[in-house]
């Protein structure tokens, strides 16, 4: 797997109060105990803990020449992610976000818009070419946010160029500009959220039922691609799977919720994951589901104990149904797991 997205860190702070922060007020709080990762870190670190040691996976990246962006290249790099592609940019401060949560669990999110990450250019990417020509065929790109939307385009450029599966996800303020230059063209799998699927389908509220919101925005993506694999992430209510015949739901996990933040990112590794290793997109869902179920235990937005063998335990504790491949993937005969 070849990715570019956002490499840096964050905190997590909850307010007093459920009253939304006015602009000139000040208010009391704490900070939580929480590790924040951003988006191509998290992915590729689930990518990793679900696949064999000998598939790899590439970051291309940016992270300022900082003690946090040294730490956070070591991190990925004890995992076993290949970030001679990440590159230390002087004079930049690495990607940061603020995460603030008010008592009743909602709350947004500051980030840096002028870290190391937003320095990434269509020319790094370009530098990487020749990784792209030796996996040709057998690889996978992958674009994500947090650096700037040209590069991510290059990536998939080149993804199409050299016939990889072509994964993705876009926020919720960039829906207009995806849907305006057509760029899930360049796109086997797109990723998304409950707010980013009403975005795409044009639906400025979610007033009626989610599964509603979700079909209007399949609808409205697969009519314009017809080759589109399309995922919809809606936190406790489940999520949703277009395989280009059908859409499928999987309800998330009954368990003990710490934090949501991260759990799509492991979802869509989950995706990518089970693609990789063989599975049709429905039965990668299954995957999927269970690591991002899995994933909201933790209070960081990287479980660092997520392996197969954790989701296998999980399923056949929560007495979750899959296919005979899945569970395949996630066991072998003897009762033993893959420790990849």
């Amino acid at each position: 797997m070849i990715g570019t997205g956002g490499i840096g860190s964050g905190m997590f702070f909850t307010l007093d109060g459920n009253h939304t922060l006015g602009r000139e007020e000040s208010r009391g709080g704490h900070l939580l105990n929480r590790r924040d990762y951003c988006k191509l870190h998290i992915v590729s670190h689930y990518v990793r803990a679900l696949m064999k040691k000998d598939f790899n996976t590439i970051a291309l990246g940016m992270v300022g020449d900082d003690e946090t962006g040294r730490a956070l290249v070591y991190e990925m790099e004890e995992v076993g992610i290949d970030v001679s592609r990440v590159q230390r940019i002087e004079n930049a401060d690495t990607l940061f976000s603020f995460c603030f949560v008010y008592p009743d669990g909602s709350g947004g999110n500051m980030t840096t818009s002028d870290s190391a990450s937003g320095r990434m250019t269509t020319g790094y990417i370009d530098e990487a070419q020749p990784l792209f020509k030796k996996y040709r065929g057998r690889g996978v790109a992958l674009a994500l946010p947090e650096v700037p939307l040209d590069a991510r385009i290059r990536v998939l450029e080149y993804g199409t160029k050299y016939s990889f599966f072509r994964a993705a996800s876009f926020t919720s303020g960039e829906m207009e500009e995806v849907a305006e230059t057509h760029i899930l063209r360049f796109v086997d799998l797109l990723a998304l959220n409950i707010d980013e699927a009403a975005r795409i389908a044009g639906i400025s509220e979610i007033n009626g039922s989610i599964e509603g919101t979700i079909k209007n925005a399949v609808s409205a993506l697969v009519g314009l691609y017809p080759h589109l694999v399309v995922t919809v992430t809606a936190g406790k209510g489940g999520s949703w799977a277009w395989d280009g015949q059908r859409l499928t739901h999987r309800s998330a996990v009954p368990i003990e919720t710490v934090s949501t933040a991260g759990a799509g990112d492991a979802f869509l590794a989950g995706m990518i994951a089970g693609i990789a290793i063989g599975l049709c997109a429905s039965e990668a869902h299954e995957l999927a589901s269970l690591a991002g179920s899995l994933s909201v235990t933790s209070p960081h937005t990287i479980y660092k104990g997520i392996n197969r063998k954790m989701l296998f335990d999980c399923a056949d504790l929560y007495d979750v149904a899959l296919s005979e491949r899945v569970k395949d993937v996630l066991s072998v005969p003897g009762g033993t797991h893959d420790d990849a």
